[in-house]
């Protein structure tokens, strides 16, 4: 007897919510009981993954990626472009303050197979030479070309924007985040629907 659809997409939910709370599980050992660890946040099995280098002060006070400034930017941004803020999940490259670079990128690399994105979109050009490193498989590295669409993987694009943290307080920079970033909506509407 066949397997219906919606189970099938049950048990890949379930999986990546247990996996994802096993990273957590293994970030918290990392860090230690004196470190606030800074999780990813949004839908376990998003198309969009939103990535920035590290976290800010209001991150590390509720342990939850693009909590604050950036995550309430964010928000309205995907509104404005008409995409479901329930496809996007948000992390950091460094998850807690003074996390070595080769631990963050096991980590990450952990989250990336977790989320399974259709795109990820690469906040500035510390995440984009954090990314570069981690040595994906099969992924090529994303240049400095920002609101360009490219390929990372075979099944995955890449966006680069500036960093969004470093966006929120002056006009232009801001309308460079925006200008970078807008290219998100017209490749959301191309998707199939499920």
């Amino acid at each position: 007897m066949p397997v219906a659809t919606n189970d099938i997409s049950d048990r890949y939910l379930r999986k990546a919510i247990a996996e994802s709370n096993d990273l957590g599980a293994d970030l918290a050992r990392a860090a230690g009981a004196d470190r606030a660890v800074v999780v990813g946040s949004g839908h376990p099995l998003a198309d969009v993954l939103l990535l920035k280098y590290g976290p800010q002060a209001a991150e590390l006070h509720e342990g939850v990626a693009f909590f604050g400034r950036a995550g309430q930017a964010v928000l309205k941004s995907v509104q404005r472009l008409g995409v479901d803020p329930t496809a996007i999940y948000g992390t950091n490259c460094i998850k807690y303050v003074g996390e070595p670079e080769d631990e963050a990128r096991g980590f990450l690399t952990r989250e990336l197979h977790i989320v399974q994105p259709k795109l990820v979109v690469v906040m500035g050009e510390d995440a984009r030479q954090f990314l570069n490193a981690l040595g994906f498989p099969l992924a090529r590295e994303l240049e400095d070309v920002p609101g360009t669409l490219q390929e990372l993987t075979p099944t995955i694009q890449g966006l680069v924007t500036p960093d969004i943290d470093a966006s929120l307080d002056e006009q232009s920079a801001k309308r460079a985040f925006w200008e970078s970033f807008k290219a998100l909506g017209p490749w959301w509407s191309e998707l199939p629907p499920y």
